[in-house]
């Protein structure tokens, strides 16, 4: 059957695209059981949490997720015997709830909580406190008998501050606790470091670390975290007198991969200690890697369906259970024997239909900054094809953060496109993570430039070689990837749409409006203010809106505290003044990232309708 690009009949509709591939928040071994925390869309994104046995866990309106620090993460735990604790999304306070018992409240009202870590039954939890001037955080014990719940007091607090926290971890003999901190002023990638205290009341002692990432106790006396002191995140072991560190920590296994990447939510881990002292672990080169790392640091790749935004969440014996996604498998969750190599499925994680989601292919292309790499999804149909003179189009996806990265996972999303005839092109900007720490620093002081230069160059290389109609590339993203988006378009010439959901606009009203966690980001990325105000000015695409003279799609969250709607809005208006083609939609209760079911139809089937009338195609929906 022969039918131009973009009009290709597919099975893969926005519903199902929004009903697939679920979200995994976390996983646990509790019991004789598995269970894994999940986003709902058809429940406008609600979290519930799920066991293997069939029943759901935390039943509706309940939702588990946490707002510290904005992103969450951690907002769930549960112990052995079926008890669950939980941060509820409505009120921030943590609950538990035991089995066919109700939800009871172990916190007051007030701060928020994340980042749950449940140990010989004592419950620690990262705490953020807005209603203080400055906004203050820490690490707190949570009463487990519900004693706090009217009375703050009884909450006991391990260390508090106007810095940021992350990541508690009790010693195996309860009488110390480890963190992750860092200050206001700088990103945790950028700096962070390990402290651990006696919880009799002793002062906290400093680990030497440069960005740590996830302190785990090895037996008694030993200390395993993530560090990246000499370009990629590793895995580091130190011994402790108490608390004090005797001698400097010590590379496990260094490699040219990272086991790390930015730490965005809470209650990500990129390894696990096994009970033998073996360390499971995840290793970053573009895809994800799992190994298995012995006493003597002899490594061992294990054969795995997961290879992109591995978690490792949870250990038990041989047992792990990972979740994340694969190049040939949709997102899900595993359980792996490291020793057997059994692997089950336990949510998701079916293989995908390589007639209608081609795997992706990884690509590099010469920029101005270097090497820049990308994963590109060809057009793909078992019975579709294009007329022979015609090139197809193309969509490049920026990915947001700006320290984050892609992975060339599977993805219904991109099939969605791929399989109506429109290639898709995922580009790691300079800036991302997972190929070192120079490739990631590219971007220091140079957002608005790196990244559009970075995705241009793709985009040309993608064009240069026949794959793509140059003058049928559109550009996509959200937040820190709609900024790009906005900053290619103002550049011109590569691009003939763009598409930006909750997309940066302007770089004072961003310092002006974002939330504490990213106060100090752009200090790293442009320059402090005032002192480069003028280089926010000629960086911001609200600046020179008119540049842009391609059709703009912007789609933006009403309650997006990240970014605000008055950034897409500032946008919409400069275009509209100026007669440019545009369409603007604000979904009025979705955040940074869309989570309801309806959201998600909806923005995929206009990006769909928005393409085939820039680039002359009808599409079937």
């Amino acid at each position: 059957m022969s039918s131009p690009f973009g009009s290709w009949p597919s099975p893969v509709s926005a519903a199902s695209v929004a009903a697939s591939s679920p979200r995994i928040d976390g996983a646990r071994f509790v019991g004789a059981e598995i269970w894994w925390g999940e986003s709902v869309p058809a429940e406008k994104g609600r979290v519930t949490v799920r066991r293997s046995s069939g029943a759901e866990v935390l039943r509706a309106p309940w939702s588990a997720r946490s707002r510290v620090h904005e992103y969450g993460g951690g907002a769930w735990t549960a112990d052995d015997d079926g008890t669950l604790y939980f941060v509820d999304a409505g009120d921030q306070r943590v609950y538990r709830q035991g089995p066919a018992a109700d939800p009871l409240p172990l916190t007051p009202a007030g701060p928020s909580h994340g980042g749950l870590h449940l140990r010989q039954g004592r419950l620690f939890a990262v705490r953020e406190d807005l209603s203080t001037t400055p906004h203050t955080r820490g690490i707190v014990e949570i009463p487990t008998d519900g004693s706090a719940a009217e009375d703050a007091s009884a909450v006991r607090v391990i260390v508090q501050g106007d810095g940021f926290f992350a990541h508690p971890a009790l010693s195996p003999d309860g009488t110390r606790l480890a963190w992750v901190a860092w200050d206001r002023g700088r990103m945790p990638w950028e700096g962070a470091g390990v402290q651990v205290a006696e919880l009799d009341g002793g002062r906290p002692q400093s680990i030497r670390s440069r960005a740590a990432l996830q302190p785990e106790w090895v037996g008694e006396a030993e200390l395993v975290f993530a560090d990246d002191p000499d370009g990629r995140w590793g895995l580091h072991r130190v011994t402790l007198d108490g608390v004090v560190p005797a001698g400097a920590p010590q590379p496990v296994a260094p490699a040219d991969a990272d086991t790390g990447y930015g730490l965005w939510v809470l209650g990500n881990r990129w390894y696990r200690p096994l009970d033998d002292g073996r360390i499971v672990a995840v290793r970053t080169n573009g895809r994800d890697q799992i190994v298995l790392i012995d006493a003597q640091g002899e490594v061992r790749p294990i054969d795995t369906p997961a290879d992109g935004h591995v978690s490792i969440d949870d250990a038990r014996g041989t047992s792990v259970l990972l979740s994340g996604n694969g190049s040939r498998v949709d997102p899900g969750l595993w359980c792996v024997d490291v020793d057997s190599g059994e692997i089950v499925a336990v949510r998701g994680g079916e293989p995908v239909d390589a007639q209608w989601m081609p795997p992706a292919r990884s690509i590099e292309v010469d920029g101005p900054h270097g090497a820049v790499h990308a994963f590109a999804y060809p057009p793909t149909h078992p019975e579709a094809s294009a007329p022979d003179d015609e090139l197809p189009p193309y969509v490049v996806l920026v990915h947001g953060g700006p320290t984050a990265h892609v992975t060339g996972a599977s993805s219904a999303a991109v099939a969605f496109f791929t399989s109506r005839g429109i290639g898709v092109l995922d580009v790691n900007y300079g800036g991302s993570t997972g190929y070192g720490r120079a490739y990631r620093e590219r971007l220091d002081g140079q957002w608005g430039v790196v990244d559009v230069d970075d995705v241009i160059a793709a985009a040309r290389g993608l064009a240069d070689a026949g794959l793509a109609d140059p003058e049928r590339i559109a550009i996509r993203g959200g937040s820190a990837g709609g900024w790009t988006v906005l900053s290619a378009l103002v550049r011109g010439g590569a691009f003939a749409a763009g598409i930006s959901r909750y997309g940066v606009a302007d770089l004072r009203m961003l310092a002006a409006e974002t939330h504490d966690f990213e106060a100090s980001y752009l200090d790293g990325l442009v320059g402090p203010l005032p002192e480069s105000e003028d280089v926010y000015i000629e960086r911001s695409p609200l600046t020179h809106t008119d540049r842009i003279d391609v059709p703009v799609l912007l789609l933006q969250g009403g309650e997006d505290r990240v970014v605000p709607p008055s950034q897409s809005e500032a946008i919409r208006d400069a275009l509209a003044a100026r007669g440019v083609d545009h369409e603007y939609v604000l979904y009025p209760s979705e955040g940074h990232g869309f989570r309801s079911a309806d959201t998600i139809v909806d923005a995929l089937e206009r990006e769909l309708r928005f393409l085939g009338r820039v680039f002359g195609f009808t599409p079937r929906m």
